[in-house]
Protein backbone atom coordinates (compact mmCIF):
# COMPACT_ATOMS: atom_id res chain seq x y z
CA UNK A 1 0.00 0.00 0.00
CA UNK A 2 1.46 3.39 -0.74
CA UNK A 3 1.65 6.26 0.93
CA UNK A 4 -1.10 7.69 -0.76
CA UNK A 5 -3.83 5.32 -0.41
CA UNK A 6 -2.69 5.60 3.49
CA UNK A 7 -3.92 9.10 3.53
CA UNK A 8 -6.88 9.51 1.40
CA UNK A 9 -9.08 12.61 3.28
CA UNK A 10 -11.63 10.07 5.14
CA UNK A 11 -8.48 8.33 6.59
CA UNK A 12 -6.77 11.26 8.43
CA UNK A 13 -6.70 11.89 11.78
CA UNK A 14 -9.20 14.80 13.14
CA UNK A 15 -9.66 16.72 16.66
CA UNK A 16 -13.17 16.63 17.64
CA UNK A 17 -13.46 18.78 20.90
CA UNK A 18 -11.43 16.45 23.31
CA UNK A 19 -11.86 13.62 21.40
CA UNK A 20 -9.11 13.06 18.90
CA UNK A 21 -10.04 10.53 15.71
CA UNK A 22 -7.97 8.95 14.04
CA UNK A 23 -10.26 8.08 10.60
CA UNK A 24 -13.30 10.61 9.59
CA UNK A 25 -15.34 7.52 9.29
CA UNK A 26 -18.55 7.02 11.53
CA UNK A 27 -20.60 4.58 12.21
CA UNK A 28 -24.37 6.11 11.75
CA UNK A 29 -27.04 5.77 14.07
CA UNK A 30 -28.49 2.50 12.87
CA UNK A 31 -32.50 0.92 14.08
CA UNK A 32 -32.18 -2.48 14.56
CA UNK A 33 -34.93 -3.89 16.27
CA UNK A 34 -32.82 -6.66 18.22
CA UNK A 35 -33.36 -4.94 21.76
CA UNK A 36 -36.08 -7.10 23.33
CA UNK A 37 -38.57 -5.16 25.72
CA UNK A 38 -36.40 -2.38 25.05
CA UNK A 39 -33.46 -3.72 26.74
CA UNK A 40 -30.09 -3.98 24.96
CA UNK A 41 -29.20 -7.57 24.51
CA UNK A 42 -25.70 -9.01 24.64
CA UNK A 43 -25.35 -9.41 21.26
CA UNK A 44 -25.61 -6.00 21.12
CA UNK A 45 -21.91 -6.00 22.38
CA UNK A 46 -20.29 -8.00 18.99
CA UNK A 47 -21.98 -5.85 17.30
CA UNK A 48 -20.76 -2.69 17.68
CA UNK A 49 -17.14 -4.19 19.15
CA UNK A 50 -17.16 -5.41 15.66
CA UNK A 51 -17.43 -1.71 14.02
CA UNK A 52 -15.17 -0.39 16.55
CA UNK A 53 -11.54 1.00 15.23
CA UNK A 54 -9.18 2.88 17.65
CA UNK A 55 -9.88 6.27 17.53
CA UNK A 56 -13.05 5.66 15.61
CA UNK A 57 -16.73 7.39 16.10
CA UNK A 58 -19.85 5.13 16.25
CA UNK A 59 -23.22 6.69 17.23
CA UNK A 60 -25.50 4.20 18.76
CA UNK A 61 -29.55 3.30 17.19
CA UNK A 62 -32.01 5.40 18.32
CA UNK A 63 -32.33 5.14 21.85
CA UNK A 64 -35.75 5.92 23.93
CA UNK A 65 -35.83 8.52 26.47
CA UNK A 66 -38.88 7.55 28.36
CA UNK A 67 -41.55 4.87 27.66
CA UNK A 68 -44.12 7.05 25.57
CA UNK A 69 -41.26 7.31 23.02
CA UNK A 70 -41.33 3.91 21.25
CA UNK A 71 -42.06 3.57 17.30
CA UNK A 72 -41.35 0.24 16.69
CA UNK A 73 -40.91 -2.86 18.18
CA UNK A 74 -37.73 -3.99 20.20
CA UNK A 75 -35.87 -0.68 19.78
CA UNK A 76 -33.38 -0.02 23.34
CA UNK A 77 -34.53 3.25 26.14
CA UNK A 78 -32.15 3.95 28.58
CA UNK A 79 -34.98 5.63 31.10
CA UNK A 80 -34.53 2.52 33.30
CA UNK A 81 -31.59 1.29 35.73
CA UNK A 82 -31.68 -1.99 33.86
CA UNK A 83 -31.62 -0.27 30.50
CA UNK A 84 -28.42 1.66 32.15
CA UNK A 85 -26.54 -1.18 33.24
CA UNK A 86 -27.37 -3.19 30.04
CA UNK A 87 -25.58 -0.61 28.01
CA UNK A 88 -22.66 -0.83 30.49
CA UNK A 89 -20.90 -4.03 28.70
CA UNK A 90 -21.75 -2.76 25.14
CA UNK A 91 -20.32 0.66 26.04
CA UNK A 92 -17.44 -1.35 27.73
CA UNK A 93 -16.34 -3.45 24.74
CA UNK A 94 -16.33 -0.01 22.28
CA UNK A 95 -14.12 1.58 24.75
CA UNK A 96 -11.80 -1.94 25.23
CA UNK A 97 -11.13 -1.65 21.27
CA UNK A 98 -9.96 2.52 21.66
CA UNK A 99 -13.74 3.46 20.40
CA UNK A 100 -15.33 7.27 20.92
CA UNK A 101 -19.21 6.36 21.87
CA UNK A 102 -22.20 8.66 21.56
CA UNK A 103 -25.72 7.35 22.18
CA UNK A 104 -28.06 8.79 19.80
CA UNK A 105 -31.63 9.44 22.62
CA UNK A 106 -35.01 10.09 20.53
CA UNK A 107 -38.55 10.41 21.16
CA UNK A 108 -40.34 9.23 18.10
CA UNK A 109 -43.78 11.71 18.44
CA UNK A 110 -46.66 10.34 16.49
CA UNK A 111 -44.72 8.08 14.79
CA UNK A 112 -46.18 5.35 17.10
CA UNK A 113 -48.80 3.74 17.57
CA UNK A 114 -51.39 2.56 20.83
CA UNK A 115 -50.20 -0.87 20.92
CA UNK A 116 -46.74 1.13 21.33
CA UNK A 117 -47.31 3.24 24.44
CA UNK A 118 -47.59 2.21 27.65
CA UNK A 119 -50.97 1.42 28.85
CA UNK A 120 -52.43 1.72 25.50
CA UNK A 121 -52.79 5.86 25.52
CA UNK A 122 -52.24 8.11 22.40
CA UNK A 123 -48.93 8.87 21.15
CA UNK A 124 -47.67 12.65 22.07
CA UNK A 125 -46.86 14.97 19.70
CA UNK A 126 -46.87 19.06 19.09
CA UNK A 127 -50.05 18.24 17.11
CA UNK A 128 -53.45 15.95 16.87
CA UNK A 129 -52.92 15.56 12.93
CA UNK A 130 -53.01 11.93 12.33
CA UNK A 131 -49.42 10.13 9.80
CA UNK A 132 -51.14 8.18 7.70
CA UNK A 133 -50.67 4.97 6.48
CA UNK A 134 -47.23 4.30 5.12
CA UNK A 135 -45.46 1.47 3.39
CA UNK A 136 -43.52 -0.59 5.34
CA UNK A 137 -39.81 -1.22 3.86
CA UNK A 138 -40.55 -4.87 2.86
CA UNK A 139 -42.67 -3.44 0.38
CA UNK A 140 -45.45 -5.34 0.93
CA UNK A 141 -47.88 -3.99 3.79
CA UNK A 142 -48.88 -0.52 5.23
CA UNK A 143 -47.51 0.58 8.67
CA UNK A 144 -50.78 2.23 10.75
CA UNK A 145 -50.42 5.54 13.62
CA UNK A 146 -52.61 6.21 16.18
CA UNK A 147 -53.76 9.53 16.04
CA UNK A 148 -51.64 11.44 18.59
CA UNK A 149 -52.40 13.55 21.40
CA UNK A 150 -51.70 17.55 21.20
CA UNK A 151 -49.17 18.38 24.15
CA UNK A 152 -50.20 21.20 26.10
CA UNK A 153 -48.35 23.84 26.74
CA UNK A 154 -47.19 23.36 30.25
CA UNK A 155 -46.50 19.47 29.22
CA UNK A 156 -43.58 20.35 26.62
CA UNK A 157 -41.18 20.80 29.93
CA UNK A 158 -41.61 17.61 31.63
CA UNK A 159 -40.14 16.02 28.08
CA UNK A 160 -37.19 18.17 27.69
CA UNK A 161 -36.65 16.90 31.35
CA UNK A 162 -37.07 13.17 29.76
CA UNK A 163 -34.39 14.13 27.30
CA UNK A 164 -31.88 15.33 30.15
CA UNK A 165 -32.57 12.75 32.13
CA UNK A 166 -31.78 9.80 29.16
CA UNK A 167 -28.40 12.00 28.49
CA UNK A 168 -27.34 11.76 32.61
CA UNK A 169 -28.62 8.17 32.41
CA UNK A 170 -26.11 7.45 28.94
CA UNK A 171 -23.22 9.14 31.10
CA UNK A 172 -23.56 6.96 33.42
CA UNK A 173 -23.93 3.99 31.10
CA UNK A 174 -20.40 4.90 30.29
CA UNK A 175 -20.73 6.78 26.88
CA UNK A 176 -18.61 9.52 25.94
CA UNK A 177 -21.34 11.57 24.78
CA UNK A 178 -25.32 11.91 23.45
CA UNK A 179 -26.86 12.51 19.97
CA UNK A 180 -30.06 14.37 20.39
CA UNK A 181 -32.34 13.26 17.69
CA UNK A 182 -33.59 16.11 15.79
CA UNK A 183 -34.16 14.61 12.32
CA UNK A 184 -36.50 12.19 10.36
CA UNK A 185 -39.75 13.29 11.27
CA UNK A 186 -39.80 12.23 15.16
CA UNK A 187 -41.21 14.15 17.85
CA UNK A 188 -38.56 17.45 17.71
CA UNK A 189 -38.80 17.53 14.45
CA UNK A 190 -42.42 17.64 14.39
CA UNK A 191 -42.03 20.63 16.35
CA UNK A 192 -39.50 22.34 13.99
CA UNK A 193 -41.47 21.41 10.81
CA UNK A 194 -44.41 23.73 9.64
CA UNK A 195 -46.27 20.76 7.56
CA UNK A 196 -46.57 19.24 10.81
CA UNK A 197 -47.16 22.02 13.98
CA UNK A 198 -49.82 23.88 13.73
CA UNK A 199 -49.70 25.02 17.58
CA UNK A 200 -50.81 28.65 18.57
CA UNK A 201 -48.37 28.94 21.88
CA UNK A 202 -44.72 29.58 22.51
CA UNK A 203 -44.32 26.75 20.46
CA UNK A 204 -45.72 26.85 17.06
CA UNK A 205 -46.09 29.74 14.39
CA UNK A 206 -43.10 31.72 13.78
CA UNK A 207 -39.65 29.72 12.94
CA UNK A 208 -37.96 31.00 16.06
CA UNK A 209 -41.21 29.13 18.07
CA UNK A 210 -41.54 26.02 16.00
CA UNK A 211 -37.53 25.65 16.90
CA UNK A 212 -37.89 26.50 20.98
CA UNK A 213 -38.50 22.69 21.75
CA UNK A 214 -35.45 21.64 20.06
CA UNK A 215 -33.55 24.29 21.35
CA UNK A 216 -34.57 23.84 24.96
CA UNK A 217 -33.93 20.52 24.99
CA UNK A 218 -30.33 21.17 23.75
CA UNK A 219 -29.92 23.82 26.81
CA UNK A 220 -31.14 21.13 29.11
CA UNK A 221 -29.00 18.65 28.00
CA UNK A 222 -26.21 20.67 28.17
CA UNK A 223 -25.96 22.27 31.55
CA UNK A 224 -26.73 18.52 32.57
CA UNK A 225 -23.74 16.57 30.83
CA UNK A 226 -21.98 19.52 29.07
CA UNK A 227 -21.29 20.79 25.59
CA UNK A 228 -18.57 19.20 24.72
CA UNK A 229 -20.31 15.57 24.97
CA UNK A 230 -23.68 16.99 22.86
CA UNK A 231 -24.19 16.98 19.52
CA UNK A 232 -27.86 16.75 16.93
CA UNK A 233 -29.12 15.71 14.48
CA UNK A 234 -31.50 17.14 12.12
CA UNK A 235 -32.67 16.41 8.50
CA UNK A 236 -34.26 20.36 7.58
CA UNK A 237 -34.86 19.58 3.83
CA UNK A 238 -36.74 15.76 4.40
CA UNK A 239 -39.85 14.97 4.98
CA UNK A 240 -39.90 12.21 6.71
CA UNK A 241 -42.87 10.86 8.54
CA UNK A 242 -44.35 13.71 5.94
CA UNK A 243 -42.79 16.34 8.16
CA UNK A 244 -41.88 18.74 5.49
CA UNK A 245 -40.73 22.39 6.09
CA UNK A 246 -41.79 25.51 3.41
CA UNK A 247 -38.51 26.65 4.10
CA UNK A 248 -35.86 24.53 4.56
CA UNK A 249 -33.07 26.38 4.28
CA UNK A 250 -34.04 28.99 6.42
CA UNK A 251 -35.06 26.10 9.20
CA UNK A 252 -31.53 24.81 8.74
CA UNK A 253 -29.74 28.03 8.89
CA UNK A 254 -31.39 29.26 11.54
CA UNK A 255 -30.89 25.87 13.77
CA UNK A 256 -26.83 26.22 13.24
CA UNK A 257 -26.60 29.74 14.19
CA UNK A 258 -28.79 29.22 17.09
CA UNK A 259 -26.60 25.89 18.09
CA UNK A 260 -23.37 28.09 18.16
CA UNK A 261 -24.71 29.78 21.82
CA UNK A 262 -24.32 26.53 23.13
CA UNK A 263 -21.35 25.28 22.07
CA UNK A 264 -21.98 21.73 21.40
CA UNK A 265 -19.56 19.57 19.53
CA UNK A 266 -21.22 18.51 16.66
CA UNK A 267 -23.99 18.83 14.01
CA UNK A 268 -24.49 16.09 11.86
CA UNK A 269 -27.13 16.89 9.25
CA UNK A 270 -28.75 14.40 6.62
CA UNK A 271 -27.55 15.27 3.08
CA UNK A 272 -30.54 16.82 1.07
CA UNK A 273 -30.75 14.67 -1.81
CA UNK A 274 -31.54 11.96 0.35
CA UNK A 275 -35.48 10.80 -0.14
CA UNK A 276 -37.18 8.12 1.89
CA UNK A 277 -38.46 4.76 0.73
CA UNK A 278 -40.80 3.05 3.35
CA UNK A 279 -41.65 3.26 7.16
CA UNK A 280 -38.71 2.94 8.44
CA UNK A 281 -37.22 5.80 6.48
CA UNK A 282 -34.84 3.57 4.41
CA UNK A 283 -33.32 6.36 1.68
CA UNK A 284 -32.20 6.67 -2.14
CA UNK A 285 -29.95 9.34 -3.43
CA UNK A 286 -31.89 11.84 -6.04
CA UNK A 287 -30.49 14.78 -7.38
CA UNK A 288 -31.40 17.96 -5.32
CA UNK A 289 -30.46 21.50 -5.97
CA UNK A 290 -30.08 22.14 -2.09
CA UNK A 291 -26.93 22.47 -0.19
CA UNK A 292 -25.71 21.80 3.32
CA UNK A 293 -22.92 24.49 2.85
CA UNK A 294 -24.75 27.04 4.37
CA UNK A 295 -25.57 25.33 7.33
CA UNK A 296 -21.64 23.96 6.88
CA UNK A 297 -20.77 27.89 7.24
CA UNK A 298 -22.75 28.74 10.09
CA UNK A 299 -22.26 26.03 12.56
CA UNK A 300 -18.92 26.61 14.45
CA UNK A 301 -18.50 22.73 15.85
CA UNK A 302 -17.68 19.54 14.01
CA UNK A 303 -20.36 19.29 11.21
CA UNK A 304 -20.90 15.46 10.30
CA UNK A 305 -22.67 14.66 7.00
CA UNK A 306 -24.84 11.67 6.20
CA UNK A 307 -26.79 10.27 3.08
CA UNK A 308 -26.02 8.02 0.74
CA UNK A 309 -22.44 8.36 0.58
CA UNK A 310 -19.42 5.61 -0.77
CA UNK A 311 -16.18 6.06 -0.52
CA UNK A 312 -15.44 8.81 -3.57
CA UNK A 313 -17.73 11.46 -3.07
CA UNK A 314 -17.03 10.61 1.35
CA UNK A 315 -13.32 11.47 0.16
CA UNK A 316 -14.52 14.37 -1.85
CA UNK A 317 -16.79 15.83 1.17
CA UNK A 318 -13.99 15.68 3.43
CA UNK A 319 -10.74 17.15 0.81
CA UNK A 320 -12.92 20.12 0.36
CA UNK A 321 -13.71 20.79 3.39
CA UNK A 322 -17.78 20.20 3.46
CA UNK A 323 -17.97 17.74 6.34
CA UNK A 324 -15.36 17.15 8.93
CA UNK A 325 -16.68 13.63 9.37
CA UNK A 326 -19.32 11.62 7.23
CA UNK A 327 -21.67 8.80 8.51
CA UNK A 328 -21.88 5.53 7.14
CA UNK A 329 -25.09 3.83 7.66
CA UNK A 330 -25.76 0.09 5.59
CA UNK A 331 -22.40 0.57 4.27
CA UNK A 332 -21.21 -0.05 7.93
CA UNK A 333 -23.97 -2.34 9.15
CA UNK A 334 -23.06 -4.69 5.99
CA UNK A 335 -19.28 -4.35 6.29
CA UNK A 336 -17.82 -4.32 10.26
CA UNK A 337 -14.46 -3.30 8.97
CA UNK A 338 -15.86 -0.24 6.57
CA UNK A 339 -12.67 1.69 7.23
CA UNK A 340 -10.40 -0.97 6.37
CA UNK A 341 -11.74 -1.47 3.25
CA UNK A 342 -12.02 2.05 2.26
CA UNK A 343 -7.91 2.24 3.32
CA UNK A 344 -7.52 -0.83 0.70
CA UNK A 345 -10.22 0.51 -1.95
CA UNK A 346 -11.27 -3.39 -1.42
CA UNK A 347 -14.75 -4.51 -2.69
CA UNK A 348 -17.74 -4.16 -0.16
CA UNK A 349 -20.05 -6.57 1.02
CA UNK A 350 -23.37 -6.48 -0.26
CA UNK A 351 -25.80 -5.57 2.81
CA UNK A 352 -29.57 -7.63 2.75
CA UNK A 353 -32.44 -5.33 3.25
CA UNK A 354 -34.29 -8.28 4.43
CA UNK A 355 -32.76 -8.48 7.10
CA UNK A 356 -32.28 -5.24 8.73
CA UNK A 357 -35.10 -4.59 11.21
CA UNK A 358 -35.68 -8.63 11.88
CA UNK A 359 -35.34 -10.01 15.71
CA UNK A 360 -32.30 -11.53 15.31
CA UNK A 361 -29.33 -11.84 17.05
CA UNK A 362 -26.78 -13.08 14.40
CA UNK A 363 -28.55 -12.87 10.97
CA UNK A 364 -27.81 -9.96 9.41
CA UNK A 365 -26.53 -8.31 12.38
CA UNK A 366 -23.43 -9.96 13.53
CA UNK A 367 -22.71 -12.41 10.78
CA UNK A 368 -21.28 -10.13 7.69
CA UNK A 369 -17.87 -11.34 7.01
CA UNK A 370 -14.79 -9.40 7.47
CA UNK A 371 -12.21 -8.74 4.73
CA UNK A 372 -9.47 -11.85 6.21
CA UNK A 373 -12.65 -13.98 6.16
CA UNK A 374 -14.68 -13.01 2.96
CA UNK A 375 -14.85 -15.58 0.48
Amino acid sequence: MSSDEALIPLLTPYKMGKFHLSHRITLAPLTRQRSFNNVPQPHAILYYSQRTTKGGLLITEATGVSDTAQGYPHTPGIWTEEQVEAWKPIVDAVHAKGGIFFCQIWHVGRVSNKELQPHGQAPISCTDKPLTPQLRSNGLDMAHFSQPRRLMTDEVSSIVNDFRLAAQNAIKAGFDGIEIHGAHGYLIEQFMKDQVNDRTDRYGGSLENRCRFALEIVEAVVKEIGADRVGIRLSPFADYAEAGDSNPKALGLYMAESLNKYGILYCHVIEPRMIKLGVKQECERHECPHSLLPMRKAFRGTFIAAGGFNREDGNNVVATGRADLVAYGRLFLANPDLPRRFELNAPLNKYNRDTFYVPEPVVGYTDYPFLETAV
